[in-house]
């Protein structure tokens, strides 16, 4: 046995054993190598003990233990189905044969040398070069003496001996506030959940059949601090979360929080995918806002971007001077739109790490789901590309068939492990049964967010009411295809942005009708069958687009017309959470029946909303002209008192006070194909809610 150590600044180096036995390691290089044959010490600890001078101080060395990995990893890595890799990849505080300290694994099969830098090395690469597992391309080494809160990255050499940019951690679990880029070693095992209730109503009941009503927020900018700076999780936690379920809401979907170098991205092109970003905090003070979100009766959806990532020199992107994570093929591996590299799907390894990813969201912090994006993008290899700017599958097709695979992949393992998260597809086209099961034929996603409707809805609404006759089609030819998919109807965020204002800004006329129509669309999209997501902002009604470099414009709401917008969708989330009919069939077309499908000359739309047989069914009623119109007839299902349980022009919602007097009664007088009907009276610009009253109570 040979024991070699590189201490620079030693002068003399002794490896002394426990009982007091020694072998003076003789020096090599001026620089702080040393030697020494130590037959006798095979086996045994031992601490290097260094002197320079008068200076003393022992070392322990990294290289006398043994790994902490085994064949197993290697294999599931490899074969790509590693499902808790975070748990082997990245740096662990641990105790090695009675020594505190960090292990610390990367892969990197590419590279001739990888070693751990940090303040604790003095960022010197020659220090702690790693051992390599020769079956997987991982490096690995435990490193005695380090704890958390050290900062490290990795320096790699490429094949051919090149140093590359210093490497941020794929797997670090927290990291520096940018512009530092330094992965943070922290502990994500010892958060103390307070949540078990929470956890087990979630999986009680269908997910299609529940309340889905999601308050879409960015944490930088929904309010700042008072220096203009962010609010911390625990801060967030203590207003964001009782504001939202003040409202109503049953779930907050943040954008991206994994750790990213550009604000300016929004979270959209991370670079450290299990880092819970530092401009908020550390990783148990996301934990804490989860934990808090969940007493208060609120689920946590984050936005996961798995499609592409930014090409920043200490990020993934040529992780070990090769195309590692990215597709080797610039036509499939690199995104014109943001600039970004593509994931290669294909490669086992890295599909490992995206599952492992989104199991680690939803297990490590106890998430409630996640919304995958940009899934068009990955799922089509002509996206944003010109003919000749992309290769064809095998097949000769457009479709990228490995990404599919890698989204059915993902979806199984996802509802495998935890059946009652939400697993949502952003996705813009056409592809078939992006929420079907995947045993049926399908990507397996629970939702899909309902781009067709939104995009026919706010083209519809920002149109002057006397033209809207000639485009009733846009209110009414979703429902051709509402029950193809599971679907969540979104205002996102990336509808308030690029110029297009906001959704109250969208609206035609004078101040009066602006919110009197937006009171009138967002009724109209509550009683649509589907989910509900709105920006925030939107809630009460903001009249500039989204800035993410500063905060809501809260000041509004000293105003009444923007108190009577969020009056009004505290009202409807209310509404939509107690009654079932307006939520049980929101993916089943039974759920829904037309009652007035083509008054297009007066811009009227009403229909019917169902639950089960036992639940007293809805009457959805929106007249988008500015025009009064009394005793309008509609047909319903059953005779007697139909309470008039929404109206957006309500006086306390900042409307003309125009309405039915809370009920009517439908007669025995067939109508539109039903055996019953009412005239009711339309306010102007509004949408209005009856509900049958089986008892005949008309309050």
């Amino acid at each position: 046995m040979v024991i070699r150590a590189f201490v620079p600044g030693a002068e003399r180096l002794t490896a002394r054993l426990a009982d007091g036995r020694s072998v003076e390691l003789a020096q090599r290089h001026p620089d702080g190598l040393f030697e020494g044959a130590a037959a006798e010490m095979l086996g045994c600890a031992y601490v290097l003990e260094a002197e320079r001078g008068s200076d003393r101080w022992s070392i322990e060395d990294a290289y006398r233990f043994g790994p902490l990995l085994g064949p197993t990893d290697d294999h599931l890595l490899v074969e790509g189905s590693h499902r808790r890799l975070w748990e082997r990849l990245g740096a662990h505080p641990v105790s090695h044969d009675g020594v505190e300290g960090v292990r610390f694994a990367v892969w990197a099969p590419n590279a001739s040398r990888v070693s751990v830098v940090g303040d604790f090395n003095q960022w010197d690469g020659r220090r702690a070069p790693m051992r390599k597992r020769l079956d997987s391309g991982v490096w690995e080494i435990f490193l005695p003496g380090v704890a958390e809160g050290a900062r490290y990255k990795f320096e790699i050499l490429d094949a051919a001996g090149d140093l590359l940019p210093l490497k941020a951690d794929p797997f670090g679990f927290s990291a520096e506030l940018r512009p530092a880029t330094a992965s943070v070693v922290a502990r994500v095992d010892d958060f103390q959940w307070t949540d078990a209730a929470y956890l087990a109503a979630r999986s009680q009941g269908a997910a299609h059949r529940k309340p889905i009503s999601i308050y879409e927020a960015h944490l930088g900018s929904w309010r700042r601090n008072e220096e203009g700076g962010f609010l911390s999780y625990d801060e967030l936690a203590a207003t964001l979360i009782p504001y939202a379920a003040g409202l109503g809401y049953t779930h907050i979907e943040l954008l991206p929080i994994s750790e990213h170098p550009l604000d300016a991205s929004w979270g959209y092109q991370p670079v450290g995918l299990f880092a819970p970003t530092r401009r908020f905090g550390d990783p148990a003070g996301f934990a804490r806002f989860v934990d808090a979100a969940h007493a208060a009766g609120l689920g946590v959806i984050l936005d996961w971007p798995a499609a592409h990532f930014p090409v920043d020199a200490h990020g993934l992107y040529r992780f070990d001077g090769t195309p590692l994570y990215e597709d080797a093929d610039e036509r499939r591996g690199f995104h014109p739109d943001w600039n970004t590299a593509i994931f290669d799907f294909g490669r086992r390894e890295v599909a490992n790490v995206l599952i492992a990813n989104a199991l680690y969201w939803l297990e490590v912090f106890h998430v409630d789901g996640l919304r995958v994006d940009a899934v068009a993008s990955m799922l089509h290899l002509d996206y944003s590309r010109q003919p000749g700017e992309w290769a064809p599958n095998v097949h000769g097709g457009r479709e990228n068939l490995e990404a599919e695979a890698f989204l059915k992949a993902l979806n199984t393992a996802v509802y495998a492990a935890h059946p009652d998260v939400l697993m949502i597809a952003e996705e813009s086209t056409t592809w078939p049964g992006v929420s079907r099961p995947v045993h049926q034929g399908g990507l397996g996603f629970g939702f899909k967010w309902n781009m067709g409707w939104m995009n026919d809805t706010l083209r519809y609404i920002s149109r002057e009411p006397v033209h809207r006759r000639h485009h009733h089609r846009e209110l009414t030819f979703g429902l051709l295809y509402a029950f193809t998919e599971t679907f969540i109807l979104p205002l996102s965020h990336d509808e308030v942005v690029h110029g297009k204002g906001s959704i109250l800004g969208r609206m035609p006329g004078d101040d009066w009708r602006r919110f009197a129509g937006l009171r009138a669309y967002y009724g109209f999209m509550w009683g649509y069958p589907g989910k509900k997501l709105l920006f925030m902002g939107q809630e009460f009604g903001q009249w500039a687009e989204w800035n993410f470099d500063g905060e809501l414009d809260w000041n509004l709401l000293q105003y009444a017309p923007h108190q009577g917008v969020r009056r009004a969708v505290a009202d409807l989330n209310r509404l939509y959470r107690e009654t079932a009919a307006l939520h049980v069939g929101d993916a089943e077309p039974e759920g829904f029946r037309w009652l007035v499908v083509d008054d297009e000359a007066q811009s009227v739309a009403a229909w019917l909303r169902r639950g089960d047989s036992r639940d007293p069914p809805v009457a959805v009623v929106c007249n988008f002209t500015p025009v009064t119109r009394g005793r309008y007839r509609i047909g319903l299902p059953h005779a007697g008192v139909w309470r008039e349980v929404f109206n957006s022009d309500a006086a306390e919602y900042g409307g003309s006070g125009h309405g039915n007097l809370g009920s009517v009664v439908a007669i025995d007088e067939p109508s539109h194909g039903f055996p019953a009907s009412a005239d009711i009276e339309l306010p102007p610009l509004a949408t209005v809610y009856f509900q049958y009253a089986p008892d005949g109570a008309a309050t």
